[in-house]
């Protein structure tokens, strides 16, 4: 195992400028901005004293709600600079979510974006604080949101608010702070320290903030960057948002890690953009859940477009359909994707597929656990170890969180006193240490007395050829407990109905697995990241039947 990174992410940023000052690092496709390696570096700084002019103490928490854009990674990489932990706030926030993220988070400082747009993000903030369209020499007094005493606005189609600082602002005010402050502010962190409370992405209920720091965060991503053979020669299409781990860490961290340049294609996700983005900048690494890859692969100028220059990349955060990944292989040139498995309590990566593993094994497993992180299998109810092969609730040990912010009662149902992290997902380990993800213990299904796991079904519906996405999820029932349901998209044109699929199914599941509902959809509730929101289609469901449950 190759020794651990002991430094924050400022130092890295420091460090990489200097050895390649003039390298690409940042090329940002909507405004046509490009920032060398140096330039990067010296606007992570310039926006980092004028936290410290803000008077922003280590420790503090600074939230950042903006899509994917160049000053989204100045503002984090400024944040550690200053030693702050950085909170991101979801691109497609409401009111609501911005309300409970800034609150649950008690942030000190907003750095945002006037919105996708236009100026929606200010607005949204204005129904919430009011406050923020008076002068506030002497920082923001917000009723809703006490622990919020500054709002920096991003350049862009609106101007900032009376009572919040423009970006450009920020910067002159830092100007004003001594020479030495940064230094000095940077000397005293350590990089146990936390980085980021980044939040869950909501798949089984409401998100939790997640402390992590930046020993974790480098240590996943730089070995993340070593087995995709990142270098910096490679160009990484940031295709993604970075308002989450996979995006922030997975994907630009491992880049920068790795000196490489981080081409942003879009402020909102956009497949088409996406391609063109593969195309102009001669992206080698490619990412997203299996849900993007097929949305690409779906538009007419898919075979138009030169997607030559890809060669690796990951697929995660959802079940990999063989199909899927053998067609982003064999057609898209990505020769060495990866599959991999990870959560934002573990700082990103607990297991990943290697770049040589044969097309079954990152199809079929998510890989061996990465350096420095253990894995073991237990028995949900008595914690018990279980053996190779033996399905039950995964656990790891290596770069966790600190802890879910403020939820002390949550951190210690996760973590446990030897350091292991419950995930909550379900899955095996074979002999040479491949995993193996059957579900989300809660999505189980319990028919009667089998337990049923979503995937096993999934994985058979996905080989039909008409089927473009299949979601398997339980319901309730008065008798058996839990029955079967099984919502369906087809492909462009295709043509299927419920005993069609019944009798695909017949002989290649267990007769107790065969799902009782069916429907035929458009799309699926998903999360920002492009995970199914399988909790919301058992909500959905009771809505349409009328039962009992229903949110």
């Amino acid at each position: 195992m190759p020794e651990p990174l002991t430094i924050t992410l400022g130092e890295l940023l420091e460090r990489i400028a200097a050895e390649a000052p003039q390298r690409e690092a940042l090329v940002d496709l909507p405004s046509g901005q490009r920032l060398t390696y140096a330039q990067f570096n010296r606007e992570a700084e310039d926006l980092a004293r004028g936290f410290l002019a803000l008077g922003l103490e280590p420790g503090q928490h600074l939230a950042l709600w903006s899509p994917n854009r160049p000053e989204w990674l100045t503002a984090w990489f400024a944040a550690a600079k200053a030693g702050l932990v950085l909170t991101s706030v979801d691109m497609g926030a409401s009111s609501q979510q911005l309300a409970y993220v800034l609150a649950q988070s008690r942030s000190r400082c907003l750095v945002m974006a006037p919105g996708l747009a236009g100026g929606e993000y200010v607005d949204t903030l204005r129904q919430l604080c009011p406050e923020m369209d008076q002068p506030a020499p002497q920082g923001l007094r917000c009723e809703p949101l006490p622990d919020l005493a500054r709002v920096v606005v991003m350049e862009g189609q609106c101007a900032a608010p009376a009572g919040a600082l423009s970006w450009a602002g920020l910067i002159e005010l830092g100007q004003k702070v001594a020479p030495q402050a940064l230094p000095e502010r940077q000397a005293g962190l350590d990089c146990h320290q936390p980085a980021t409370l980044l939040y869950t992405s909501g798949t089984t209920g409401a998100p939790k903030g997640v402390l992590s720091t930046h020993y974790g965060l480098l240590n996943t991503s730089a070995f993340g960057a070593r087995n995709q053979l990142l270098s910096e020669s490679d160009r990484l299409c940031l295709s993604v948002p970075l308002c989450h781990m996979f995006g922030c860490v997975c994907v630009a961290l491992a880049g920068l890690i790795a000196g490489a340049t981080l081409i942003i294609p879009w402020r909102a996700a956009d497949p088409g953009a996406t391609l063109a983005a593969v195309a102009q900048e001669k992206c080698s690494a490619l990412y997203g859940p299996p849900t993007s890859f097929i949305a690409m692969m779906e538009l007419d100028e898919y075979r138009r477009l030169d997607h030559q220059s890809l060669r690796t990349g990951i697929m995660a955060g959802a079940q990999c359909p063989i199909e899927v990944m053998r067609r982003v292989v064999e057609e898209m040139g990505v020769t060495y994707i990866l599959n991999g498995y990870g959560q934002t309590e573990a700082s990103s990566w607990i297991a990943q597929t290697r770049p040589h593993d044969p097309l079954d094994l990152r199809v079929s497993t998510v890989g061996r656990p990465i350096d420095g992180v253990e894995v073991k299998i237990i028995e949900p109810a008595s914690g018990q170890a279980l053996g190779q092969g033996q399905v039950g609730e995964i656990c790891a040990r290596g770069f966790n969180m600190h802890g879910y912010y403020q939820m002390p009662a949550a951190t210690h149902a996760a973590l446990d006193p030897e350091g292991w992290l419950h995930t909550g997902d379900l899955g095996s380990q074979d002999q040479q240490g491949y995993l193996r993800i059957s579900g989300r213990l809660k999505e189980v299904i319990r028919r009667g007395g089998q337990i049923i796991f979503p995937a096993a079904v999934e994985e058979v519906l996905f080989t039909h050829p008409a089927i473009n996405n299949a979601q398997v999820f339980g319901v309730d029932h008065d008798e058996l407990g839990e029955e079967v349901a099984c919502w369906i998209r087809l492909e462009k044109g295709a043509s299927l109905d419920a005993d069609q699929v019944r009798g695909f199914l017949q002989g290649k599941v267990p007769q107790s697995h065969l799902p009782t509902h069916y429907k035929f959809v458009e799309g699926f509730p998903m999360t920002p990241v492009g995970k199914i929101q399988k909790f919301r289609l058992r909500q959905m469901f009771a809505q349409e039947k009328g039962t009992p449950g229903a949110s």
